[in-house]
């Protein structure tokens, strides 16, 4: 490789531990993620014991608190590791934030008694997570939720159907979301739910333009019944719950999002280096050069927003509107980039020979989870002029 190729990216970390740390995720991808990326992705294959490796290696709880089995790392170390993961394979880097996002109600609501026995087995035990909000007919209408649980005496009874639930089937535990009461936001309460309890069943996956190998699948939820014991929070208090889940979700999903725009970058930046026509490299040629710079400024400028944003939720700080903002560009930008990547290998970009347009059309869904673009752009713009009048 060249000086002029691509790099690792030089990252400003604020420990040795942390440096440390994505050493350790640098050679995990090198070994264990990326010789079998593309083939497990064309095959609609989910890493499980990959994940069970993540989980052991204690990478599935790196935000969390020692006490429990965490890594007591800020968001500001968390968020790089996402992106080394995803842009080795979007479906771990992905599959890491919404663990994470399942393990968040507990971990920041749940009593002391309840998270001491819960989450070691849920960030170090082997355990994957499910996050289950959308429902088919509330989607960005998050307290339009519809699934309601029932109290008769110390146990809730659940009914309903949760919509486009990665880890769909295939989750140790879901964090389901519930209608308590009447009140369209203050109605709604939190459940831990483990994988198994009866009534609780997985439609077939959906069949997806891209990450083939992350399952994304309908939770039914007929009669479930569940101990007062596992409900998260105060009754009524779900929806806050959620909002904060979310804040921090799209945090990861900014992350991930650089990471596959990144992997784009030095696909394209590989190739136009040996692909000579004329007689001399295409890199040589200006307007490829363009291409490559716009680029790489994009990634630089996303990962400066989702580490700023990191940075105000790491020191206490209000950062919703941040988070937005990062999931936003950065979700719009790789979009761009890898479409760039695409064009910039001409014909081979449009073969599954090259990832570039697995990048492409994975990128596309970071557009549209944790909340659409269009629903950032509604968060971003009251926190900037206030709520809609109408």
């Amino acid at each position: 490789m060249t000086d002029h190729g691509p790099q690792p990216v030089e990252r400003e970390l604020p420990t040795e531990e942390a440096r440390d740390l994505i050493s350790l995720v640098r050679e995990l991808i090198e070994r264990e993620i990326k010789p079998r990326a593309a083939e497990e992705e064309a095959a609609g294959r989910f890493p499980r014991e990959l994940f069970t490796l993540l989980s052991e290696s204690g990478l599935l709880g790196l935000v969390q608190s020692e006490e429990f089995g965490g890594g007591d790392q800020p968001y500001e170390v968390y968020l790089q590791v996402l992106e080394e993961l995803a842009a080795a394979r979007l479906t771990v880097g992905l599959g890491v934030s919404v663990h994470t996002l399942a393990c968040h109600a507990l971990a920041r609501y749940g009593s002391k008694e309840q998270r001491a026995e819960h989450l070691p087995a849920m960030l170090g035990g082997g355990l994957l997570g499910a996050y289950c909000l959308s429902e088919p007919s509330s989607g960005s209408d998050a307290a339009g939720l519809t699934t309601r649980a029932t109290r008769d005496g110390d146990t809730w009874t659940i009914e309903g159907t949760k919509a486009w639930i990665t880890h769909g089937g295939i989750a140790d535990f879901y964090t389901v979301l519930a209608r308590t009461g009447p009140e369209r936001t203050r109605g709604i309460s939190a459940f831990l739910v483990p994988a198994g309890t009866p009534g609780l069943s997985a439609a077939a996956p959906e069949h997806k333009m891209g990450m083939a190998g992350s399952p994304t699948a309908q939770i039914h939820l007929d009669g479930v019944r569940v101990p007062d014991a596992r409900r998260i929070g105060e009754e009524g208090q779900g929806f806050a719950i959620a909002l904060s889940a979310l804040d921090a979700g799209r945090l990861g999903i900014a992350a991930c999002a650089v990471g596959v725009a990144q992997a784009a970058l030095d696909e394209a930046l590989a190739y136009t280096a040996q692909r000579r026509q004329f007689g001399r490299p295409i890199a040589d040629f200006q307007g490829l050069r363009f291409m490559l710079a716009d680029m790489a400024t994009q990634i630089e400028a996303g990962r400066a927003l989702y580490l700023a944003a990191a940075r105000l939720r790491d020191a206490g700080r209000p950062f919703s509107k941040q988070a937005a903002m990062a999931k936003l560009f950065c979700t719009d930008a790789a979009m761009r980039i890898t479409t760039d990547a695409v064009q910039l290998l001409g014909g081979y970009g449009y073969t599954v020979d090259f990832p570039v347009e697995r990048y492409m059309r994975e990128a596309k869904v970071l557009q549209i989870v944790e909340g659409t673009n269009q629903i950032q752009r509604v968060v971003i713009a009251r926190a900037l002029a206030g709520p809609e009048t109408g």
